[in-house]
């Protein structure tokens, strides 16, 4: 089965996609996510390469993507050298991303159905990426690393 034009993600509260649906203007996915730089080095200082980002994709009401609001909260090394409280490194990318989601006027979480996009920040892919290999259809979204496939019903892997 080859990959749909547009691609259904489902909503799943309290779970990695809690923080979609649809506004006035079209659909947006949010997350707060950790990332390496494409081709990082895993070696020593890698707690440095490893930031967490807050992450909140536009599309239009017919799933193409308009726009990126990716924001850097901070690394993993800084995220353990102060792990709790209002300015962890965490706090700050989820308390950045319920701001971004307050601002989208008349929203409502829900399934979602975008079509494939990607971008790069900071030397990181974001988006939607669909692949099909020797038969195998899939799409999958970076860098939160949720994959989707037949039967194409919204449900995700990891």
């Amino acid at each position: 089965m080859a990959v749909p034009e547009v691609i259904p993600i489902a909503y799943e509260p309290h779970g990695r996609t809690e923080a979609i649906g649809c506004y006035a203007d079209g659909q947006f996915f949010g997350s707060v996510t950790y990332a390496f730089p494409k081709d990082f080095d895993l070696g020593t200082g890698w707690e440095e390469q490893k930031r967490l980002y807050s992450v909140l994709h536009t599309f239009d009401p017919e799933g193409r993507y308009r726009d990126s609001e990716i924001w850097c909260a901070g690394t993993w090394a800084e995220q353990m050298r102060a792990p709790h409280g209002a300015d962890s490194v965490l706090a700050r990318a989820r308390a950045h991303l319920a701001t971004q989601l307050r601002s989208l006027p008349r929203r409502t979480y829900t399934d979602i159905a975008v079509r494939p996009f990607q971008l790069t920040v900071d030397g990181v892919l974001f988006g939607l990426v669909s692949d099909e290999d020797e038969g195998d259809a899939w799409a999958e979204l970076y860098p939160d690393h949720l994959g989707f496939g037949a039967p194409w019903d919204g449900s995700y892997d990891t």
